[in-house]
């Protein structure tokens, strides 16, 4: 045990925060190229299962009911052993649980596996929030966090640019099982380079299980993150909607191409990329590291987005483009911020729990929301009617975030 700890440790003098933010980066965005593949593919696992508009969005809502079950005890595990011990686990579990799915043909089955992988995609956010917290300052942190979180819009761009095309060409399952393989190998890779930063090492000796416990019921306690989580309910389901249906709104009700509906995808989640980025630096260097002022902003321009896409019925593929750019920019960049601010309203020994019990409201978000879309299409025969209700998540947001802006303010006040 000593001579791990020693191993763990030895390398530190040549290590930097940036590097490892370059391996935390590959490990998210390995997760989300698989992951995220429901949504993209979503439109080939239909077809090939005979699914309706709902049934697809069942799809990423189990991916995110298996990120719900492993949020919080990723959290406490990621408190209690640190984030490079996990990163292989992660990865492992996500990649079998799609390997398997790909042999599947019932539909049921298949929503078990996406399930399981999901406990796998949603431990990662915990494992490499954790990593950011210990290796940058606060001053860095929101550009950090916003580089990682790119992981996962670049990851699930990725999968609609290559993953879409070449499963309409060859079939969904052994492009998506050859994606599987890589996650399994860049997990391995993450795990020999990565190295938990020595402050964090010390945290996580000192750590009990009964105090871990203990303050995953402070967390529930504690109303400002209980307030970012509630606003990440609405912002999460709303950008899953938007990765899931983009594609099938383009192609079967504007009679895109398959091929440019998917580019309209991967235009959305390469906005997004830039977005995570972009908001972490706007919020550090603008607005003094101000993340609830961030997700407003995020908040407006979803709603005005969403609106422009339900009005948007006769609308070809280039007059698309600048509405899907601005919409992924806000709804696919938001996660960063929310990060941030779920990390840093509790102490650092806690982000890893905080991160937990933040997802599993987000998630929810993902279960709930995406097939409520789906419902509203299949019964209006519309896709209209999905986008004026996500403009609608939004108005319920933008007054969570409104009374999270006014509990900050007092509990400064009181401070």
């Amino acid at each position: 045990m000593n001579l791990g700890m020693v191993n763990t440790q030895r390398p530190m003098a040549k290590l930097n925060p940036w590097r490892m933010l370059l391996f935390l980066l590959l490990a998210q965005l390995l997760v989300a190229f698989v992951g995220r593949s429901v949504g993209p593919l979503g439109v080939l696992i239909g077809k090939d299962l005979a699914l309706t508009k709902s049934q697809i969005g069942m799809l990423p809502a189990a991916l995110f009911l298996g990120q719900t079950l492993a949020a919080v005890p990723a959290g406490m595990l990621t408190d209690r052993f640190g984030s490079r011990r996990l990163l292989i686990g992660a990865s492992f579990c996500l990649g079998f649980g799609f390997m398997v799915m790909t042999y599947l043909s019932q539909f049921w089955l298949v929503l078990l596996f996406v399930t399981l992988g999901g406990l796998g995609y949603g431990s990662m956010h915990p494992i490499t929030n954790k990593g950011i917290i210990y290796w940058f300052t606060l001053k860095q942190r929101g550009t950090a966090m916003g580089i990682k979180q790119t992981g996962v819009t670049a990851g699930a761009a990725l999968a609609g640019l290559i993953l879409l095309p070449l499963g309409a060409e060859y079939g969904w399952r052994p492009v998506l099982l050859a994606a599987c393989v890589l996650l399994l190998l860049s997990g391995i890779l993450s795990y020999f380079l990565y190295r938990d930063p020595p402050d964090q090492t010390q945290a996580i000796n000192k750590k009990g299980l009964k105090s871990l416990y203990q303050s995953m019921f402070k967390m529930i306690k504690n109303k400002p993150l209980m307030l970012v989580s509630l606003s990440a309910f609405g912002m999460s389901g709303s950008q899953m909607c938007l990765n899931t249906y983009i594609v099938l709104y383009a192609h079967e009700q504007l009679g895109i191409s398959l091929f440019l509906a998917g580019v309209l995808l991967v235009i959305s989640e390469v906005s997004g990329s830039f977005g995570r980025i972009a908001w972490g630096m706007i919020s550090d260097y603008l607005f003094n590291s101000n993340r609830v002022i961030i997700l407003i902003m995020i908040c407006v321009l979803t709603a005005i987005s969403s609106l422009l896409v339900a009005l948007a019925n006769n609308a070809s593929f280039w007059m698309l483009v600048p509405i899907v750019i601005v919409f992924g920019f806000a709804i696919a960049g938001f996660n960063g911020i929310w990060m941030n601010l779920a990390t840093e309203i509790v102490p650092r020994e806690q982000s890893g729990i905080s991160t937990g019990v933040s997802l599993t409201f987000g998630s929810t978000g993902v279960i709930i929301i995406p097939p409520l879309f789906g419902f509203m299409v299949d019964q209006t025969g519309n896709f209209a009617a999905g986008w004026f209700f996500l403009s609608g998540v939004m108005v319920f947001v933008f007054i969570v975030l409104s009374f999270l802006t006014i509990k900050m303010k007092t509990n400064s006040v009181q401070s």
